[in-house]
């Protein structure tokens, strides 16, 4: 297939990037492709425009929020190891999780990183609690013009109420996790290809 190879070899800091992630090398390899690919002017970075050519996420109405997840502390470009810890959050959970090491960070995409990434999400201004104001904004987005904005308010309110258990008026991280604790988040943030 021409002359760039389908070696990890090509890949820098492999791996590593492979230990950390969870990802195969074959997948590893796949991602770097598609890395390459939407690096169009072979930058060897990625910016926010070039993110806007996936169109899973042109069509996902939470799209924006996730291409930010990329651009943490206001960064204008992601390398392809950082891209690739981003992807990890949506790698599907191993079939056999036995023990970890418990010196051994926590998978990136552990039920805890997913729910965390979920959270960073709606959390806008990241300072580790969901408003009102927060949730509704992110309600406007995944429903948009379907239901009005009292029912959106409405839903923004109960959801709001039904997670707040200190009755600050706002979810915590904490109760974000226990309101969800009975979703297979494990599921439902997986994507199949990036075992």
């Amino acid at each position: 297939m021409g002359s760039g190879g389908s070696s990890a070899a090509q890949i820098p800091d492999a791996d590593n990037i492979r230990r950390e992630t969870g990802f195969s090398q074959a997948s590893l390899l796949r991602l770097y492709h598609r890395f390459r690919a939407l690096d169009r002017n072979k930058k060897g970075y990625l910016s926010r425009v070039d993110l806007q050519q996936i169109g899973a996420l042109a069509v996902n109405p939470l799209g924006d929020r996730i291409i930010d997840s990329f651009f943490p502390d206001g960064s204008l470009r992601v390398d392809f190891p950082d891209f690739v810890r981003v992807l990890a959050h949506f790698r599907p959970v191993d079939e056999d999780t036995g023990t970890r090491d418990p010196n051994e960070p926590e998978p990136l995409n552990s039920r805890m990183n997913k729910l965390r990434f979920a959270f960073q999400l709606y959390d806008l201004d990241r300072d580790g609690k969901i408003s009102r104001h927060e949730m509704l904004q992110v309600l406007r987005l995944m429903v948009g013009v379907q239901v009005t904005e009292e029912q959106l308010e409405s839903i923004a309110d109960r959801t709001v109420q039904e997670a707040d258990e200190d009755g600050d008026g706002a979810v915590s991280f904490l109760e974000f996790t226990k309101s969800l604790e009975k979703m297979n988040i494990e599921q439902k943030m997986s994507i199949r290809i990036l075992k």
